[in-house]
């Protein structure tokens, strides 16, 4: 039985067809690898940069003093530790807004997201979280602001952080 020209070519278009299809499963499995690949990425440099900072403050006895007197009782301090207050909680606030963009998009896992979120219900009542934010969150982008905004005036108060900044100031 010979073949038509026509019939090869009618064979050569399934052919094509097919291997269209498997390449197409194949791009499929490629950027599903390389979207989880981006995503483990992105939660892992967002943990290590809030690590860094937490251990910075963590490791370095007189930030820490200032971080604890200014999130509980800010006119305590000095002028010069108001200062670094403020430049601790902006860097923080820094590595939130870049973790929530992220989560936006969704690129940030969102238990991460939630994590950090719960980090921030532990200190929207202090009264250095509050006079930090009410200086400076018009520094963010708005769709951030909104979120933190939200955060203070309908969060629910994460209470054993809260009880640790409550006990710490009272040291």
């Amino acid at each position: 039985m010979k073949l038509k020209l026509s019939d090869c070519a009618s064979i050569a278009e399934v052919v094509g067809a097919i291997a269209i299809v498997i390449s197409l499963i194949y791009v499929g499995i490629q950027v599903s690898d390389s979207t989880r690949a981006v995503r483990s990425a992105t939660a892992n440099a967002t943990s290590t940069a809030i690590s860094v900072w937490y251990s910075d403050i963590g490791t370095n006895p007189q930030a820490s003093e200032v971080f604890l007197r200014g999130i509980g009782n800010p006119e305590s301090l000095t002028a010069a530790e108001t200062v670094q207050f403020i430049f601790l909680m902006h860097g923080l606030f820094f590595q939130y807004q870049g973790a929530y963009y992220l989560g936006e998009e969704g690129t940030l896992d969102t238990e991460l997201q939630r994590s950090l979120v719960y980090t921030l219900l532990g200190v929207r009542e202090q009264p250095g979280f509050l006079m930090y934010w009410e200086q400076r969150g018009s520094l963010f982008q708005p769709s951030f602001k909104a979120f933190v905004d939200h955060l203070i005036a309908h969060g629910d108060t994460n209470m054993e952080i809260e009880r640790f900044y409550r006990q710490a100031d009272s040291d």
